[in-house]
């Protein structure tokens, strides 16, 4: 699954790449322009451009820089298919998206006169506006040294791909196509690669009731691997089965935890204890949402950021520990996964 963020100037054709992704290719469909919209008529407001940049950069001052492009990213993620966000805007939005694994960003611009054409063409609610007042609006939002506020230019400039879209629809559906045969067979990103070391780790776990496995990484380097399972010297639950504790959730049910296993995230820092490894800095793959010792020790050994393929149920007060102690936590999906081992 790949998610795609689209930028570039003003009538240059992000809704032509985004009809050819939906129609073509199966992709859904996220849009900061709509999401602002509703906002805009939630307020009361005219929907033109004078209010999209008032209330996007309102937003985006109240909670942080990326967080209208994080609300679509997670609705994005939830949907398990290919996506589209358009109308990438801010540097904070790219700096926030670049972190997602299989996030790239198309930028595609067009001679002004050509995009003035265009938009005028289009008619929508924010496009009334004559020559002067449309180049005005660009140069408006090409720059600004706030991160809450538009920077075309800055966006536009890190994109992964750029298109020139002064030709035919069909001329950039082509450079769209080429682009994207590319993606689909590209080798695994860095945090792919890791997780995938993690997973294999995993086979090793000696409990059944959940074989999660764990890698630390720094500088793109594997420092130390860890799996679920007993202490050294004792029985695995493979052999002699689980040691069973109750306990209440955070919802009020009982449960039972397998309490004879020390879990991956622990023997993985256990080793590089052992090994005098210092992890500073260092970055943790691992199944889930870390559990509460688990991610005191995280927090204590200086590991600055968790990757995990999916959220735990019981994770929420693991969250918000790592996010008080600065953290970083990212998850490849959204699910959420119960796990009785934690």
């Amino acid at each position: 699954m790949i998610t795609i963020g689209i930028t570039g100037t003003l009538g240059a054709g992000k809704g032509t790449i985004v009809d050819f992704l939906v129609k073509e290719k199966g992709f859904v469909h996220y849009s900061v322009r709509a999401f602002l919209i509703q906002e805009i008529e939630r307020r009361g407001m005219p929907v033109n451009r004078d209010s999209m940049t008032a209330v996007g950069n309102d937003l985006r001052a109240k909670h942080s820089p990326s967080w209208i492009v994080e609300q679509l990213y997670a609705q994005a993620q939830s949907s398990g298919k290919n996506c589209i966000i358009e109308s990438i805007r801010t540097p904070g939005e790219v700096e926030a998206l670049r972190n997602k694994p299989n996030f790239y960003l198309f930028a595609v611009d067009a001679d002004p006169k050509v995009r003035y054409e265009r938009v005028v063409l289009r008619g929508s609610e924010t496009d009334h506006v004559d020559y002067a007042t449309f180049l005005a609006n660009e140069q408006r939002e090409m720059d600004s040294e706030d991160p809450n506020k538009q920077n075309l230019g800055y966006c536009i400039a890190h994109a992964d791909f750029r298109f020139d879209n002064g030709g035919t629809i069909a001329q950039l559906n082509d450079q769209v196509q080429q682009v994207l045969k590319g993606i689909l067979h590209q080798r695994p990103s860095w945090d792919e690669y890791f997780m995938e070391l993690a997973n294999t780790v995993s086979k090793r776990a000696t409990c059944d009731r959940g074989r999660s496995g764990c890698v630390i990484v720094k500088d793109r380097q594997l420092l130390v691997s860890g799996y679920v399972g007993s202490p050294s010297g004792l029985p695995h639950c493979d052999e002699v089965g689980h040691l069973f504790r109750k306990s209440i959730d955070e919802e009020g049910n009982i449960t039972t935890h397998c309490v004879r296993t020390v879990h991956a995230e622990q023997n993985a820092i256990c080793q590089a204890a052992r090994r005098g490894i210092a992890l500073d800095g260092a970055t943790l793959y691992c199944r889930m949402t870390p559990c509460r010792t688990c991610a005191m020790l995280i927090i204590n050994c200086g590991i600055k950021r968790v990757v995990c393929e999916r959220k735990y149920h019981a994770g929420a007060e693991s969250e918000a520990l790592f996010a008080q102690a600065g953290v970083q936590l990212e998850f490849f999906h959204d699910e959420v996964e119960k796990y009785d081992n934690q």
